[in-house]
């Protein structure tokens, strides 16, 4: 199986769910983009690395990499191997005393994991291809109609999308997707997908 490298795109705050955050991955040297929503603690330990912040104390997450590299442990990937009912699954791929071994893990916190050990972060074409969000390279969606006005995008409650047009979802998916509102691109994205 050949793995689709992924790099942390951004975060933004979740506008529908309180507290979460969407955490957007981008395919290295491809045009997709993986948003996946996470807890407000996850978003916070992995932007405080990212920052190169350094809390007084340890998060767990700093504790669990000084832990492991205590006892000769490191991370090497970050794999999100599945998707099944709108939740990722993932696991941390290991090295101690030239033995690998995979542990399963919450995709959130393994990623906050992983960039505290540098390592990359790894998916599926399948998760790429049922999840991604295709971008072109001036960010906007592929395929969609640049005349469509969707400027009533917020006031679509998720309960109506059922009633819209595919051509109106995919309008919806592209200002969604300008206006960096990762969350709510994926909500659409699965919409257009129960079609397909």
């Amino acid at each position: 199986m050949s793995k689709i490298r992924l790099e942390i795109f951004g975060l933004s705050y979740s506008q529908t769910q309180s507290g979460a955050y969407a955490l957007v991955l981008s395919e290295t040297g491809g045009s997709r983009r993986l948003p996946i929503i996470i807890g407000g603690f996850e978003a916070q330990a992995i932007a405080i690395e990212l920052e190169k912040m350094k809390p007084s104390r340890p998060l767990t997450h700093d504790l669990f990499r000084s832990m492991a590299l205590s006892f000769g442990i490191a991370v090497k990937e970050v794999f999100i191997y599945d998707l099944s009912e709108g939740i990722f699954y993932a696991k941390l791929i290991c090295e101690s005393n030239g033995e690998m071994k995979e542990i399963d893990a919450r995709t959130s916190d393994a990623i906050a994991i992983g960039v505290r050990f540098n390592c990359p972060i790894y998916t599926t074409e399948n998760i790429m291809s049922s999840s991604g969000i295709l971008i072109d390279e001036s960010n906007q969606l592929l395929g969609s109609d640049e005349k469509d006005d969707f400027s009533d995008l917020d006031d679509v409650p998720m309960n109506e999308m059922g009633t819209k047009s595919t051509d109106e979802l995919q309008g919806m998916l592209k200002e969604a997707l300008e206006n960096e509102d990762y969350e709510l691109a994926s909500q659409i994205r699965d919409e257009i997908n129960k079609r397909q």
